[in-house]
């Protein structure tokens, strides 16, 4: 059953984020999700998340739909123009990619090309109607495609980041809703009562909120998030946890276990799966689950 079919089916949704390589030696890549493709839904592949230059989206999720196993292409507005952007779209059509999220990008000074220009041609809600225009058979220039693709659109919100406005924030979910975003992907939350605000003003049926589980990979991880990623809530009781723990990896697991089972006891329909480098604790979060 394909994502889209899930969604429509109300069905519990787990999404894997999965690091393309900063190289052409994707083989950990294709293992690590080999290893957990029978309890993940679909893989979602970053475009150099963190303005850190890898393997595109593109190719990343080429070469895990060549093992047969669905993704979820980010398309990232930072780094084309809408040439580029709605010909990587055909290509991932063409390709069998039917998921797309649409992202803005981070700023190229965080990240190791720091001479690095953003292009951000078109903006999120652009490249939404972009696509929706594709769909329909025509490009940015109202000129006909042969052949349209048929994408599960999605993109970001801010939901559960601290000090946001959920009528603000439901306000542009709507907005990138009407333009065909069907997803919508938080930042890592870590108290999953955040979320509730937003659930209770969206329209589950039109549109999936889907909550990122972060696995935090130390107390030195867990404090410098606290300190320096105000937009993020680490609740006191998260990093107590962490500190009192003798093994303190197998206690960050336990948390990304716990925060999943949460959501979806609270009605959540998706969460998606993020170990930033650390996809080989996959496998332990998803068969824990």
């Amino acid at each position: 059953m394909a994502l889209k079919q899930k969604f429509d089916a109300g069905k519990f949704v787990i999404l894997a984020e999965m690091e393309p390589p900063k190289g052409v030696d994707a083989s950990a890549m294709v293992s690590h999700a080999k290893r957990v493709k029978e309890r993940v839904d679909a893989f979602l592949i970053p475009e150099m998340n963190h303005a850190v230059m890898r393997m595109s989206a593109l190719g990343g999720a080429m070469l895990l739909q060549r093992e047969g196993m669905e993704t979820v292409m980010q398309m990232c507005c930072r780094d084309r123009n809408r040439l580029a952007l709605q010909g990587d779209l055909l290509a991932a059509g063409a390709s069998g990619v039917a998921n797309v999220a649409v992202v803005d990008g981070e700023d190229p000074s965080y990240g190791d090309h720091h001479q690095a220009r953003p292009v951000h041609d078109i903006n999120t809600l652009e490249l939404l109607k972009a696509i929706q225009g594709l769909k329909e058979g025509r490009d940015l220039a109202g000129v006909e495609i042969t052949g349209s693709p048929d994408f599960l659109a999605g993109s970001t919100t801010h939901a559960g980041a601290r000090g946001r406005s959920a009528e603000l924030e439901v306000e542009e979910m709507e907005r990138r809703a009407a333009a065909g975003a069907r997803f919508f992907v938080t930042p890592p939350v870590f108290d999953p009562e955040l979320i509730q605000p937003f659930l209770q003003r969206i329209d589950s049926q039109r549109v999936v909120l889907i909550p990122t589980v972060l696995l935090l990979k130390s107390l030195g991880m867990a404090r410098y998030m606290e300190r320096n990623m105000p937009h993020i809530f680490l609740p006191p009781a998260v990093i107590e946890r962490i500190q009192r723990a003798p093994d303190k990896v197998r206690e960050c697991v336990r948390i990304a276990i716990e925060l999943v089972s949460a959501f979806k006891a609270q009605g959540v329909k998706a969460v998606m799966l993020s170990t930033l480098g650390w996809e080989h604790k996959l496998a332990e979060i998803v068969e824990a689950l």
